[in-house]
C-alpha cells in the first residue's frame, strides 16, 4: 500500500495512543541525532497552517462527520508531504515524524471509516525506514493523560462517536479501539513495538540502538551548519501545530 522510499533520506515515525510516551521519545531522539552531526528535522501530525482555521472552526461547531474528519487530516498531512516531508526527504535528510499515516489508520478506522478507503487516500506516502509503535496498556495510557490535563477535548476523546456520556468513559473506550487497530498494524505494516511502560532511559536506549542499524553506512545530507572542528549539527524544520 505505501511506496517503497527511494529517496536519499531517511524517515522515522514515531505511533502510539494518547499517553504512550512516543513524543517524549522522538523529542530524545532528535536531540541526540544532532549531536551526532545529522541533517535532521521535525513533523507534527495536524500542524499544517493550510486547513489550521477550517479545523479549529469545525471543532468548535462540532460539524465533523467521520469521513470529513479523515479528509481534512489527509489534506493537512498532504499539504506537509508536498512542502516539507518530501523535498527533505529527497535532499538527503533524516525527517522525525510524530505520528504519521497510521495515526489516520488507527484512529479513522476507530471512527468507523472504510479501511480500504483510508489507506487508498495516503498511498502517495512512502514506507517509513524506521516505524517504532510505543505499546502500553490502556489504563496506564488514560492514567497519564487524565493526570496531565485539566479536562478533554470532544474530539480527543471520541464524544462525536456516542460511546458513553461521560467523556472520561469515552475517552477510554475510543481510546481502545484505537489500539485495537494498531495492534493489528504490526504485522502489517512492520512496525517495530516497544514497551511504553518501561523506564524512558531505557527505551531511549532502545531506540538509538535501532536507529543506528538504519542508518549503520548511511552518509545523508551534509550539514552546512556544521561548526569548524566540531560534531555536525542541524536547525529542526518544526512543523509545530494543535493535535486532534
Amino acid at each position: 500500500m505505501l511506496k517503497p522510499n527511494t529517496t536519499k533520506g531517511k524517515l522515522i515515525v514515531v505511533e502510539g495512543i494518547d499517553g504512550s510516551g512516543k513524543s517524549t521519545q522522538i523529542d530524545l531522539l532528535f536531540k541526540w541525532l544532532q549531536t551526532q552531526g545529522y541533517s535532521v528535522f521535525f513533523s507534527e501530525w495536524n500542524s499544517s497552517p493550510l486547513v489550521k482555521s477550517t479545523t479549529k472552526a469545525a471543532k468548535k461547531e462540532k460539524s465533523f462527520t467521520p469521513t470529513t474528519f479523515s479528509i481534512l487530516h489527509c489534506t493537512d498531512f498532504a499539504n506537509r508531504w508536498e512542502n516539507g516531508i518530501y523535498p527533505l526527504l529527497k535532499a538527503g535528510a533524516i525527517v522525525l515524524a510524530d505520528r504519521y499515516v497510521f495515526t489516520a489508520f488507527a484512529r479513522d478506522v476507530a471512527r468507523g471509516v472504510d479501511p480500504e478507503w483510508v489507506r487508498n487516500m495516503y498511498s502517495f506516502a512512502i514506507k517509513p525506514d524506521a516505524a517504532l509503535y510505543f505499546r502500553v496498556p490502556l489504563d496506564v495510557a488514560v492514567e497519564r493523560i487524565t493526570a496531565a490535563r485539566a479536562s478533554l477535548k470532544y474530539y480527543e476523546a471520541g464524544m462525536d462517536l456516542n460511546l458513553s456520556d461521560n467523556i472520561n468513559e469515552s475517552f477510554k473506550l475510543f481510546q481502545g479501539k484505537i489500539l485495537d487497530q494498531y495492534d493489528q498494524m504490526v504485522d502489517e505494516f512492520g512496525l517495530t513495538l516497544i514497551d511504553g511502560t518501561q523506564p524512558v532511559k531505557e527505551q531511549q536506549k532502545k531506540v538509538r540502538v535501532l536507529i543506528k542499524k538504519v542508518l549503520r553506512g548511511w552518509e545523508g545530507l551534509p550539514n552546512p551548519n556544521k561548526p569548524a572542528g566540531s560534531a555536525r549539527s542541524s536547525q529542526p524544520a518544526a512543523e509545530k501545530g494543535g493535535k486532534s
